[in-house]
């Protein structure tokens, strides 16, 4: 019998113990109130000199032609970010904030939502039921080394293509033949496109592995410094993530490497998985303020 007892009093104590240690901590931790649909709308986009910037605002009708100027409508108070990484770091770490990104660069930090009922995948981008897409552009400017012309060749054969699929690219090679080394040697000097970047530098891990005595210089600043970098000559290679411009592709050699969905992300505490396009277009110019006037 005692040691029935002494055993329903350790039970009882335990109990009382975890109990305290349940209060202790409800007594630390305020409750948390849910996600409130009546707060501002954080809008995050990608700097001025951003191809994705470019592509999205345009394919969205944010930027807008006025006389002969384009008037990039974007609200006053959003949040301008130069690069990839740091658009999914701030809506990851806003409950209330939307942004946009490569597809290629869509992660388990975020949530990318539909856009008019069409989820962001390389399938719906080819068959044209994803609305938002652009390409991946490669620019030279005169005639290419061989060097630059073999690198070219390989990002644009099969086993270029290959990678770019792996990545979940839409590869965009029109003849796409295998590639065979041919003992190339020297420095090919890369500039642009952040959203390219990740794509690029695994193309040139697979080239050099195919021809170690090339080296790469890369710099990762956007677009439009990789296709002025392409025009002024201080690069070989210029990325971009938009079209050309007029006076743009008048002075440059086009090549498309890919075609890229770009992907409308939100935090993942946002229960809102689907938006309208002309929803996105009144978020990002100011008409829409907030969660609820989301319809």
């Amino acid at each position: 019998m005692k040691k029935i007892k002494i055993k329903k009093m350790t039970i009882i104590a335990s109990c009382v113990f975890l109990l305290a240690l349940i209060a202790a901590g409800c007594g630390k931790k305020e409750p948390s109130e849910g996600f409130n649909s009546d707060n501002d709308i954080t809008v995050v986009a990608r700097d001025a000199a951003s191809g994705t910037r470019g592509a999205f605002h345009e394919i969205m009708g944010i930027k807008q032609k006025q006389g002969n100027e384009e008037v990039d409508n974007l609200v006053v108070g959003a949040l301008e970010f130069d690069g990839t990484d740091k658009v999914i770091t701030a809506v990851e770490g806003d409950s209330y904030g939307i942004g946009y990104i490569s597809l290629g660069s869509i992660s388990e930090r975020i949530k990318a939502v539909k856009v008019d009922g069409a989820e962001p995948t390389v399938e719906n981008v080819l068959s044209g039921e994803y609305p938002i897409s652009r390409p991946f552009l490669l620019v030279t400017k005169g005639s290419e080394s061989d060097l630059v012309k073999d690198f070219l060749d390989f990002a644009q054969s099969t086993q270029g293509q290959q990678i770019t699929t792996e990545m979940n690219f839409i590869g965009a090679a029109e003849s796409s033949s295998e590639y065979t080394a041919s003992g190339m040697l020297g420095t090919i000097k890369i500039a642009g496109s952040t959203s390219v970047t990740p794509l690029m530098e695994k193309l040139q891990e697979a080239y050099i592995k195919l021809n170690p005595d090339v080296n790469f210089e890369m710099q990762s600043n956007g677009s439009s410094q990789g296709i002025k970098a392409a025009i002024d000559g201080s690069y070989d290679i210029g990325m971009s993530s938009r079209e050309l411009k007029d006076d743009e592709a008048s002075q440059l050699n086009r090549h498309i490497l890919a075609i890229d969905g770009i992907a409308v992300i939100v935090n993942r505490e946002n229960p809102v998985d689907n938006l309208k396009s002309q929803d996105i277009t009144g978020i990002y110019t100011g008409e829409i303020t907030r969660w609820s006037e989301v319809k």
